[in-house]
């Protein structure tokens, strides 16, 4: 092969691609995607609180309105001297914006029936708080009934909540908190991610080698360059439009971000979205928008094996996990599975591409390549569940599989070095013999037309010397 004319190639695709408006479009908008995703759930956990209202209480038990303690969106007035039907009339005039009728008590089944109405609709926290707080009622009251001393304190003592804190001992013994949901998170995004970049980029592929095909380009390219520098070419200079935006779109969701970050206190929003244990967490690492201290982070993360509390909040099982986590595996994993893995896919698109006219006739080409990638993915999403399976080690080591399966799977399981060093030497093998013989069928079947292309055909192609 002329590597001078691949230079050329490459360049053509390249340029061809960065200059197109859509690029232009994708590369920009998808960071500002990207921030929002980062930055709307705190937001929307902060500002979707109910706006304060008054619920009127008539109670006709006797039990439940000593229970109903008022909190930021809910304030409880007794409405005594009116019945439920008349304070429903009255809504207006007793200035309330809910009616809240507690029924008579039953003392046969120990209960009450409890019923509101408002003129906009209650939310649903309103309305868990107001049935939380009625149960609470009736349960004292069931207990009460027992008259047995000192019984609700003895209910409340045998009352459980425990959480299993995992920790993690790396090679040399030492061990750190790990949150298992970080974990799962983490590993869904990644083995997500390279999954659609890599279908994303190789339909990339393959849509040039259909356009250039059926706009008969193709014969006055061929007439210049080989048909296999021609492939190879365009799935180098593709795999660089790629890997331009990838750069481009960190590079810019940062950018959004650190700018939102000052003019959004993240910190307070975090300590809302998630509890006073998570709030008091935040004033102790002092976190101002987004300028967190890394050393206050590591000191609030590690703090956890001197501290007086009994456990770690959730929050600082949180920082250690991601403190913890092997960032330079996992950014070297990504770079090299999605590097090969979109070698290894988009040689074969590019064949599928060569032997049909539009895209319409490859759907029934592309089922076998994009099987595993299926496959791939669903293995993926059980990986974090049972990482240490059979069926997930061996789907991180089968070439058409380990892009997605080896990426979920670091995150959630100890992968050694010699496992994926291993796994992409399978990979790139794989590579190279699919390259080799996508070759021989884009040479045949790129200058092929009027004929719709069948596995038949294929087989004949891959035959031929």
């Amino acid at each position: 092969m002329n590597f001078k004319k691949i230079g050329i190639i490459i360049r053509r695709e390249y340029l061809n691609r960065v200059k197109k408006k859509s690029f232009l479009i994708i590369t920009f908008l998808a960071p500002i995607l990207f921030a929002a995703l980062i930055l709307l759930p705190s937001l929307i956990m902060t500002f979707s609180k109910e706006d304060a209202k008054t619920v009127g209480v008539v109670d006709e038990s006797g039990i439940v309105l000593p229970a109903l303690g008022s909190n930021e969106s809910l304030t409880f007035t007794e409405i005594g001297d009116k019945t439920y039907a008349e304070a429903k009339e009255q809504m207006e005039s007793l200035g309330v914006d809910i009616v809240l009728h507690i029924g008579q008590l039953d003392t046969v089944a120990r209960t009450v029936l409890a019923e509101c109405v408002s003129r906009d609709p209650v939310g649903m926290d309103s309305q868990s708080y107001i049935e939380s707080r009625i149960n609470d009622a009736v349960e004292k009251y069931r207990i009460d009934s027992y008259n047995i001393e000192n019984l609700q304190d003895i209910m409340e003592e045998v009352k459980t909540d425990i959480h299993l804190q995992t920790w993690k001992m790396d090679e040399k013994g030492n061990e750190s908190l790990s949150e298992s949901g970080i974990l799962m998170a983490l590993s869904m995004i990644l083995g997500i991610a390279i999954y659609m970049f890599i279908m994303m980029f190789c339909g990339m592929v393959m849509s040039s080698v259909i356009e250039e095909k059926s706009s008969r380009v193709v014969e006055v390219l061929i007439s210049s360059v080989k048909s296999t520098e021609l492939m190879f070419g365009k799935i180098i200079g593709v795999a660089l439009v790629a890997l331009t935006q990838f750069f481009l779109w960190i590079v810019l969701t940062l950018a959004i971000v650190l700018v939102a970050s000052r003019f959004i206190n993240v910190g307070d929003m975090l300590a809302a979205a998630s509890g006073p244990e998570a709030a008091m967490v935040v004033d102790q690492v002092n976190i101002p928008g987004m300028d967190m201290d890394a050393v206050s982070l590591t000191e609030a993360a590690d703090s956890t094996a001197v501290s007086a509390a009994p456990a770690p909040s959730a929050m600082e099982a949180i920082v250690s996990t991601v403190k913890h986590l092997e960032l330079g595996k996992l950014l070297i994993a990504f770079f090299l599975y999605f590097i090969f893995g979109y070698l290894l896919y988009a040689s074969l698109f590019a064949a599928i591409g060569s032997a049909v006219e539009n895209e319409g006739d490859s759907q029934q080409l592309q089922i076998p390549i994009t099987a595993p990638l299926f496959i791939g993915f669903f293995i993926a999403i059980y990986a974090f569940r049972a990482p240490g399976s059979g069926i997930v080690w061996w789907g991180s080591m089968i070439p058409f599989t380990s892009p997605i399966v080896m990426l979920a799977r670091i995150p959630v399981d100890t992968v050694s070095w010699g496992e994926i060093g291993l796994s992409i030497g399978l990979l790139l093998l794989t590579f190279i013999l699919c390259a080799w013989l996508s070759a021989k069928i884009y040479k045949i079947g790129v200058l092929m037309f009027g004929k719709k292309t069948t596995f038949k055909d294929l087989w004949k192609w891959l035959k031929q010397k």
